[in-house]
């Protein structure tokens, strides 16, 4: 039967499709038809594809091929709520364990993948079998960038993006410990308020001038480096790091362009991530700055896809290639994905960018409230390229950290992000992008003057505005911050989901 946990197919890479397209290391047999979809790659995109092709009517054989032993998760949580032992184990999975063989889906994990035959239609595994595939959609993702000096291989260099990576940095957050994080986006970030909230001790190593100043700008970055300065991260911008120092081949310190040394009992490196293009670079699928797709998300090879952070997508909004590194693209890509592969032709991608960040830090004062000022819940809706706009917009209280910003270049709306304040993701998503866009499917600009002149309420009473002349009503609430609603949401519930889509 299909949907084996750990990876105990047959030898043969036999699928749970009665044995459709799998061969073994002597070659591959059988039409198109017998042949089943492959996808590599058994990750949050990987295990969606697979979700979506079965709800589209797909019968034939799915086998979803992984080098991980742990099945499908999602990887927010590795730096958010499990990191921090709020979110268990078992709650970061696509689906629990009886869904891939009630759904007669092959998995095969701690299978890797070594190369692709696109004129064979055949991947080869690492035990020299192979399996035919009819259409091959590649979910690889991204790897950690490894940093480039010195003493970056000893114990205790630790970096982030696979679950056994989670659970050595959470062994190191501990009291009184003394962390280095090198890198300020948004893994370095996350990772030192969940170590602050251990009560470790955090010093972040940041080359620019600000955290997270390619993504954000100025202004917003600005808001970032105060929020972790002010729960108690010590902040050091401008630096290069020229030398991990250690001692009996273990981390001791970072060693800094100016001489100096930070002490470190661990180092956490989050200098960003590459997509995984080798299979498809040696396959000869075009590859640049990732695999490079069309809208409907199909390689160079028209049998060949990919999705998730290694598909440099064309995205039919804003006329150009972009790529993705966030959640909400591996959740929505694949469903595209599947259709096209089923041969649909209105399976385009083309949703608004959309990423998210949490943070709680413990009241700095035992009998104090959680306020604004101890957590951080960000939602962004749009596409900002660096520098690539020429105002921000403030609506809110910025002090409090319960506001939205808009990015704004020649008067229009590039993106959206509401920090600590809910119920606002609709309209946000109508306002930015390359069109403004409505409920009903029309478009119109006034909007984006209304940002650019108006008042928190008064933005938001547009957009409420328009759905009552819809007839949809009002919303119940235009703007609802931290401070009136329920405790933080676990990063992966519905109803994130819903708004990331």
């Amino acid at each position: 039967m299909a949907g084996t946990d750990n990876g105990t197919t047959g030898a043969d890479g036999t699928t749970g499709a009665g044995g459709q397209g799998a061969t073994g290391a002597t070659g591959a047999t059988g039409n198109g038809q017998d042949r089943p979809i492959v996808i590599v790659g058994a990750s949050l995109g990987g295990a969606k594809a697979a979700e979506a092709l079965r709800e589209a009517g797909y019968r034939g054989g799915i086998v979803l091929i992984g080098e991980e032993h742990e099945r499908p998760y999602e990887r927010p949580p590795l730096s958010k709520g499990y990191l921090q032992d709020k979110t268990p184990r078992e709650k970061i999975h696509v689906h629990p364990p009886q869904w891939y063989g009630q759904n007669d889906v092959t998995l095969r994990l701690g299978t890797a993948v070594v190369s692709i035959d696109p004129a064979g239609h055949t991947v080869t595994l690492a035990d020299d079998g192979r399996v035919a595939y009819d259409k091959l959609l590649l979910t690889t993702g991204s790897v950690p960038r490894r940093l480039p000096v010195p003493g970056a291989d000893q114990e205790g260099v630790l970096s982030l993006r696979r679950v056994e990576d989670s659970d050595r940095i959470k062994a190191a957050l501990r009291p009184g410990a003394r962390i280095a994080v090198i890198g300020a986006g948004w893994i370095g970030l996350e990772v030192a308020a969940a170590a602050r909230e251990a009560g470790a001790e955090v010093t972040v190593l940041e080359a620019l001038e600000l955290p997270l100043l390619r993504v954000l700008g100025r202004e917003v970055a600005q808001v970032f480096a105060d929020l972790h300065r002010d729960h108690g991260v010590d902040l050091r911008f401008g630096v290069q790091v020229t030398e991990l120092v250690g001692d009996g081949g273990t981390v001791t310190g970072v060693k800094l362009g100016d001489g100096t040394t930070v002490a470190a009992d661990a180092v956490v490196v989050g200098i960003g991530i590459s997509p995984a293009v080798g299979l498809a670079e040696a396959a000869g699928l075009e590859v640049d700055n990732g695999i490079k797709t069309d809208r409907h998300l199909r390689t160079s090879d028209p049998d060949v896809y990919a999705a998730g952070d290694v598909a440099n997508a064309y995205h039919p909004l804003f006329g150009k290639h972009i790529r993705v590194e966030h959640w909400a693209n591996a959740l929505n890509q694949p469903q595209t994905a599947a259709r096209a592969m089923l041969g649909q032709p209105d399976a385009v991608y083309d949703r608004i960018p959309y990423f998210f960040t949490d943070a709680e830090w413990t009241p700095r004062h035992p009998n104090e409230p959680v306020a604004s000022r101890d957590k951080l819940s960000m939602e962004y809706l749009g596409y900002v390229e660096p520098e690539g706009y020429d105002r921000v917009v403030f609506r809110g209280d910025v002090k409090a950290n319960e506001f939205i910003a808009f990015w704004l270049k020649d008067g229009r709306v590039l993106a959206g992000m509401n920090m600590n304040i809910w119920d606002v993701t609709d309209p946000i998503r109508a306002m930015a992008g390359p069109e403004v866009k409505w409920p009903d499917g029309s478009r119109d600009g006034p909007v984006d003057r209304r940002v650019a002149a108006g008042t928190l309420m008064e933005v938001l009473t547009l957009w409420e505005s328009r759905m009552q002349a819809l007839g949809a009503g009002s919303r119940p609430s235009a703007v609802r911050t931290r401070r009136r609603r329920r405790p933080l949401r676990c990063s992966n519930t519905p109803s994130r989901r819903q708004r990331a889509k």
